[in-house]
């Protein structure tokens, strides 16, 4: 459960939770309106005057309190995504930006659904709460019946020890949530004697659903079972009593990554935010080869282990965190708002959510401003969903054309031509950057597992494809490659895949049950895979579908099927070549696949056969 929502109770800075949602201000105050989607860092004081005489003054807007899961930066630093020049917009401050929109009205408020999806997470809210000022005091308001510790038929028991008292004294408060708080803590015996640690403290009266109490106990799980890199918060112990959860953790005292962003002046050089990416790439790109998606990414979630400049950063808070196979998709309505990718709110995701999330870091580390920005939570989830972010404006112009293709490669609104963690360290920005080694893609076995299963037919177009890849596409597939250990004769078996994962696995890997996904490809056990074949079998069709190039790589690869892999195919072959049911009305579907001249395949039936089209989507499109 994160520890996301509250103010801190002390203008300490706040190392594991971060603050309150804007709502808990004045909206005027929190959100100026941007330019074209965005909101550079600074606003002088007289044009803040300016604006605020041009525009009507909105009314206040109190923070719905079971919307705990999608919120907005912290408004302890207001200055951060503020207004750089004067605005001349005279619609009201409650509106999203009007350029979004072609309609004299927006569309249906993506929020609604979503706040009654978190209501009932979260256990029954008063109506009326939803209207009431947030509190700003000691944390703010969570909404949820904080007596409510012996709700009906919930088991608060989660089995970890009980003696918390007397191991550890806690300290100040560092931080406070929507759900508890953190706390330095010194520890009085055992291994750690002396040592002082982060205690996250979560109170059981706020556990008012199973949902909730679960969500405890997978973080715990979580962190235990992720252990081993350099990046990762580390975990000690668990704790409980009759009132509270203790999560005994590394105490970061480098503050977070928003306040070094902050202290930039709201951005970092090139080099600079490639440190930073690397550092972070490095931890997602582990947790999704273990199988788990962090599903709350943002600056305020990552902690410098000291105040040095070069100290390591740490991702925290995997209150949110749940454990997915390659070929699982996840449905619920968790995040930041401003950190959202579109297809959590379609409620159908996996990893590549982590990797959007990234992208909006990165747009802000190069930049000092939000690729997607609104006054309200719907007005953020529509620009998610419909808006681009700007490459226009100052300083984009002036950053490589490197830097610029990674950012629009993360923020890809189609998932599936994202970019997985593994393969943005192998983007030329960033992988001659100190030595970098790329980890191991869990993303590779789900496309070996499609390969595996495709038509003879479908393979001969991947091969074909494969031959058409640039030096900087194969870089990743060699790295990939190599890290499955081949044998002398340069061929990977199932063994050499069992082996690759064995070397990478920590507990985690267990819980999400990749071992078992190794069943789909059970077919190498009999055979073996040259590097040319592994090419075929590993690429992403969608991904270079999203390359500027992609019509250039299309062509040329249908010329090398034509030479080596096209032939007279009749509908009835490749309707069984595709796994066609005899219910589809094969003659009308395949018909504009085959070229009537001499009955090979088409160049637009190439390229459909790339994308392994189903007998639904075959249907569906026609």
């Amino acid at each position: 459960m994160g520890l996301c929502l509250g103010k801190p109770a002390s203008p300490k800075p706040n190392l594991y939770a971060p603050k309150p949602p804007p709502q808990q201000q004045r909206l005027d105050e929190s959100h100026p309106e941007p330019p074209k989607n965005q909101t550079p860092i600074d606003d002088p004081p007289q044009q803040k005057k300016k604006r605020e005489q041009e525009e009507e003054p909105p009314a206040t807007k109190a923070s719905s309190p079971y919307f705990s899961f999608f919120y907005s930066p912290s408004p302890a630093h207001p200055s951060f995504f503020s207004k750089k020049s004067p605005s001349n917009n005279n619609a009201s401050s409650n509106s999203t930006p009007r350029r979004l929109f072609k309609h004299p009205f927006p569309p249906p408020s993506p929020a609604k659904h979503i706040r009654a999806v978190l209501a009932r997470r979260h256990g029954s809210v008063k109506p009326s709460s939803a209207v009431e000022p947030a509190s700003t005091g000691g944390g703010g308001s969570d909404g949820l019946d904080g007596g409510a510790v012996g709700v009906a038929g919930l088991d608060k028991s989660f089995g970890f020890s009980k003696n918390f008292e007397s191991k550890y004294e806690l300290g100040e408060e560092v931080g406070r949530g929507h759900f508890g708080y953190t706390c330095s803590a010194r520890s009085k015996k055992g291994e750690l004697k002396g040592m002082q640690v982060a205690v996250k403290v979560i109170p059981k009266a706020k556990m008012t659903t199973a949902i909730a109490i679960e969500d405890v106990r997978r973080e715990v799980k979580i962190l235990r079972a992720l252990t081993g890199h350099n990046n990762l918060v580390q975990f000690y112990d668990s704790y409980e009593d009759h009132e509270n959860v203790y999560i005994v953790m590394e105490l970061c005292e480098g503050g977070e990554l928003l306040d070094r962003i902050l202290s930039r002046g709201g951005k970092y050089s090139e080099d600079d935010a490639k440190a930073v990416m690397v550092q972070i790439l490095n931890v997602v790109a582990f947790c999704h080869l273990q199988g788990v998606v962090h599903r709350d990414l943002k600056p305020e979630n990552f902690l410098f282990s000291s105040k040095e400049d070069d100290s390591q950063l740490k991702a925290i808070d995997f209150g949110l965190s749940d454990f997915v196979k390659p070929d699982e998709r996840l449905n619920d309505i968790v995040g930041s708002a401003y950190y959202v990718a579109p297809e959590v709110l379609h409620r159908s995701y996996s990893t590549e959510a982590d990797v959007w999330s990234i992208g909006v870091i990165a747009y802000i580390l190069l930049c000092g401003s939000r690729p997607f920005w609104a006054r309200t939570e719907s007005g953020i989830f529509r620009a998610v969903l419909k808006a681009d972010p700007s490459f226009d404006e100052p300083p984009w112009p002036s950053l490589t054309s490197e830097a610029k293709d990674f950012v629009k490669r993360l923020l890809s609104k189609d998932p599936r031509r994202r970019m997985t963690a593994a393969q943005a360290l192998s983007h030329p920005w960033i992988r001659n950057y100190n030595d970098i080694k790329v980890p191991l893609d869990i993303s590779i076995f789900r496309l070996m597992k499609a390969y595996i299963r495709s038509s003879s037919l479908r393979k001969a177009a991947l091969r074909a494809l494969s031959k058409t890849l640039t030096v900087d596409e194969l870089f990743y597939l060699k790295e990939q490659f190599a890290l499955l250990e081949p044998n002398k004769n340069g061929f990977v078996t199932l063994d050499n895949i069992k082996m690759a994962l064995s070397k990478n696995a920590s507990e985690a890997m267990k819980e999400s049950r990749i071992h078992d996904f190794l069943v789909s490809l059970s077919a190498l056990q009999y055979r073996k895979m040259d590097f040319e074949e592994f090419c075929a079998a590993a690429l992403s069709v969608h991904q270079l579908e999203g390359l500027e190039r992609w019509e250039q790589h299309a062509r040329c690869a249908y010329e090398h099927f034509e030479k080596d892999g096209n032939r007279a195919i009749v509908i009835e072959e490749l309707a069984s070549e595709l796994g066609l049911s005899p219910s589809v009305p094969v003659h009308a579907v395949l018909h504009d696949w085959i070229r009537h001249t001499d009955g090979k395949l088409s160049f637009l039936g190439f390229v459909k056969l790339l994308h392994g089209v189903s007998s639904r989507s075959l249907v569906k499109a026609h």
